[in-house]
């Protein structure tokens, strides 16, 4: 289990020496605290700590939302807080498929990272989550 402590801007714990272009990556998050976010996500073909894509959940806006340096998308859904949840990820070229507690949510078309990369888990500013179960796979 990993927990980030509520202390940084941008948390970002990448999985050294991976490298996917097409696969997945999933986890369990919990966010249990945050007044300014309670979020938790899943970051895929990251270059280095500021050249990823990103998806979070966040229990403060009851959304799931991916995004990279500049732009997102995402859809409203209930992320209740205190409960554990589960986030994944599908990627193949250009396209991702996002799936929350075991439902598809949306897909996104984006071409910005092409090339393989790390993947791992993310948190934003105050947010107090435990991970658990991290699994990736290359297709």
């Amino acid at each position: 289990m990993l927990k980030q402590s509520g202390k940084a801007t941008y948390a970002l714990a990448l999985r050294q020496g991976t490298s996917i272009k097409d696969g997945f990556v999933e986890a369990s998050f919990k966010p249990i605290a945050g007044s300014e976010d309670r979020a938790g996500g899943l970051v895929w073909r990251a270059k280095d700590a500021n050249n990823y894509y990103v998806v979070r959940a966040n229990a403060l806006e009851d959304n799931v939302v991916v995004y990279k340096t500049v732009n997102g998308y995402g859809v409203k859904v209930a992320v209740p807080a205190n409960q554990w949840h589960s986030l994944r990820v599908d990627f193949a070229g250009t396209r991702f498929q996002v799936t929350f507690d075991g439902k598809s949510l949306f897909e996104v078309d984006d071409a910005t990272f092409a090339e393989a990369g790390m993947v791992g888990v993310w948190t934003k500013a105050d947010s107090v989550s435990p991970f658990r179960d991290f699994s990736y796979d290359a297709e």
